[in-house]
């Protein structure tokens, strides 16, 4: 099964040098269309022009640094070069501009840096976010149990080779049309040490996916943060829509305690003595209520989701024990990846300009309409009186059928800002943290920034997921999102 394949050991770790990294040009590979574009840069959808292959080019944006390389991009390439797993997006190569580039209309880039700098992926035809967002789309449990238990089985290797991603959400999981899922946008990501466990930011991950410890101040963390963002992403697939879409910090952590219940040192151990415990400890008593919230789930789907979204980090189950959970072993079974339906490329980029489009092409007409107001004639009287228009469906009609379109900033929120160093930051005042409304789009290769805005999956940003302190969007998918 999948779940052996997780198994990897470190030792298997691909730390070999690429010798011609950064020795051939952009101009190799043919823009064919823009995929994603947050704060750190843009992704094209690019053929190689000797081979044919389509790739992604995700563009590093050099304008805004002071300090010459971003220390993002760095971290983000040095962890994907050793990471090698059918469920991590794969970093092919790094390509070089020589000189001032031109823009997609064929103008001179204004960027004063001469040259750009590119990271070439594997091409993904969709992200989990544009996927589920297409109209009519609503997945099966035999769909929801593939896709989950690769996205366990990548993590899983992330986690035993030391690697935390620290930004999982819908528009960092590529999938292409073989059904095969990828973790991608490793802009967050971090090395960590299980011996020696130093303070990290606690700015990270886009807000609607957010662990309450991190929204609690603590800044010694490990693997468990991650599982918490797969918990609210296993959710959000059986629920239909985000399980806690909160608009700050505060509203945030103030959704998860009235889901899974106020803590405690009964129910969390320690929990009084994380930063900004105090500020924020619910005043009234506030019970766990998810086995009654979500009791139309599966009783194998809910056991497991309790286990995802315990508040004690240390109990939360891991992606290891969690792809032996009896959710992946009771009928109907995970469906082969191969059978999966294929579909028209879908990046959340994509989809919310599509979005865009058909709204401004509805406001064109609306406004067409009152200044070239039509004749009618009189209806006949038995349609006067009984006759009622019919609403008719529009292009942001939610696709899970009767659950109501998510309404904001976008699944991820907007983009967030610099990233904050290690150490404590002050507790949010009354609107949250700078950055914490849900940020624009994004896409998985990690353009944008990491709320939950709508992007795309290698690294834009999108809107309405939450807000990722760190900037960007769900187009981040590929690790733009920094």
């Amino acid at each position: 099964m999948a779940a052996a394949g997780a198994l990897a050991a470190p030792g298997q770790l691909n730390l070999t040098e690429s010798p011609y990294w950064g020795s051939r040009s952009v101009d190799c590979f043919e823009k064919l269309e823009q995929i994603g574009e947050g704060t750190y840069g843009q992704v094209y959808m690019a053929r190689e022009i000797k081979t044919g292959e389509i790739v992604a080019l995700k563009k590093i944006r050099m304008d805004n640094e002071r300090e010459g390389f971003p220390i993002t991009a760095i971290r983000e390439i040095k962890i994907l070069k050793k990471l090698h797993h059918e469920n991590v997006i794969k970093l092919k190569e790094i390509v070089t501009s020589q000189g001032p580039e031109k823009d997609d209309l064929g103008k001179p880039d204004d960027n004063k840096y001469k040259g750009g700098i590119y990271m070439v992926f594997e091409y993904m035809d969709h992200d989990l976010t544009g996927l589920a967002d297409r109209p009519g789309i609503r997945f099966t449990v035999p769909q929801i149990k593939c896709y989950m238990r690769q996205l366990l089985t990548g993590l899983h290797y992330c986690h035993i080779n030391q690697v935390l991603h620290r930004d999982i959400k819908g528009s960092n999981l590529l999938i292409d049309n073989e059904g095969n899922l990828k973790l991608a946008d490793f802009g967050l990501a971090r090395s960590f040490s299980n011996e020696h466990q130093s303070n990290l930011t606690n700015r990270v991950i886009t807000l609607w996916y957010r662990p309450p410890e991190l929204l609690l101040g603590s800044t010694k963390y490990g693997p468990a943060v991650d599982m918490w963002s797969v918990g609210c992403i296993f959710a959000e697939l059986l629920h239909g829509k985000p399980i806690f879409p909160g608009k700050d910090e505060p509203e945030q952590l103030n959704k998860i305690f009235e889901l899974c219940g106020a803590p405690d040192e009964v129910n969390w151990p320690g929990v009084s003595k994380i930063p900004w415990y105090n500020n924020f400890k619910p005043t009234r008593p506030m019970k766990r209520r998810l086995r009654e919230v979500f009791r139309h789930f599966d009783r194998h789907a809910l056991e497991l989701l309790e286990r995802m979204l315990a508040l004690d980090p240390a109990q939360r189950i891991s992606a290891k024990d969690a792809l032996d959970a009896e959710y992946f072993w009771t009928d109907p079974p995970p469906c082969d990846p191969k059978s999966l339906p294929k579909y028209e490329s879908s990046h959340e980029f994509q989809t919310k300009k599509k979005r865009q489009q058909q709204r401004q092409h509805e406001e064109n007409a609306k406004r067409q309409k009152l200044q070239h107001p039509q004749p009618h004639s009189r209806l006949p009287p038995i349609q006067q009186s009984g006759a009622r228009p019919q609403m008719r469906t529009g292009p942001n009609q939610s696709m899970h059928g009767s659950q109501p379109p998510v309404t904001g900033p976008g699944h991820y929120g907007r983009p967030r800002g610099p990233p904050v160093g290690p150490g404590r930051a002050p507790p949010y005042p009354s609107g949250g943290m700078p950055g914490g409304a849900p940020r624009g789009g994004g896409s998985g290769y990690g353009v944008g920034a990491p709320n939950y805005p709508q992007g795309g999956p290698y690294g834009g940003s999108g809107a309405g997921r939450g807000s990722n302190m760190m900037g960007g969007n769900r187009n981040q998918q590929y690790g733009w999102q920094q």
